[in-house]
Parts: structure tokens; C-alpha cells; sequence
């Protein structure tokens, strides 16, 4: 499902017009990623959280050049899906 899939959804769903729900949906996912960029984690209870991980520092190889590199310690965003979602998903075996 795409990004225009949800917004028709959501348009027939309410009777929006669908300029007003990809507003509404686009400043949703800006609103989360600056909080996620914010270090401030966004809880939407019964659907699931949006987090951010801290990577550790780890080494890597480029086995083209034989070489060693170090990839410092970074937060990367995260989806956490609440209870009665991952239920939902894993009790629609088909």
C-alpha cells in the first residue's frame, strides 16, 4: 500500500477531500520525523511506537580493498508494533 492508496482510504472513509487528507497525512509524518530527529520517541496506542535505536560502534571490512573502517555509534528510527496489532497480523494466516 502506497502513501496514495492511504489517502484514498482514508478520503472515502470520512468524505474528505483527498487534497485535505494528504495534508493531514503528510504533516503526520513530518510531525514524526522531527520528533524522531528530536530524540523524543511517538506512541500511538493500539497501532504502535515510533523509536530511536542507538547503533554501537562496531568495526567493518570492504573486502574489495581490504581494508578495516570504523562505523561510529548512530541512532537509526524504528517502528515497535503495539499487542493488539502484531495479533491482528499474525492470526491473519491464510
Amino acid at each position: 500500500m502506497t502513501k496514495a492508496d492511504i489517502v484514498n482510504e482514508v478520503a472515502k472513509a470520512t468524505g474528505m477531500e483527498k487534497i485535505a487528507v494528504q495534508n493531514v497525512v503528510e504533516s503526520f509524518m513530518e510531525s514524526v520525523k522531527e520528533s524522531l530527529s528530536k530524540d523524543k520517541n511517538v506512541y500511538l496506542r493500539g497501532f504502535g511506537s515510533f523509536i530511536v535505536k542507538q547503533r554501537a560502534k562496531k568495526t567493518a571490512r570492504n573486502i574489495s580493498k581490504n581494508t578495516t573502517l570504523v562505523i561510529p555509534a548512530h541512532n537509526i528510527p524504528a517502528f515497535k508494533p503495539a499487542k493488539v496489532f502484531m495479533n491482528k497480523v499474525k492470526n491473519n494466516v491464510k
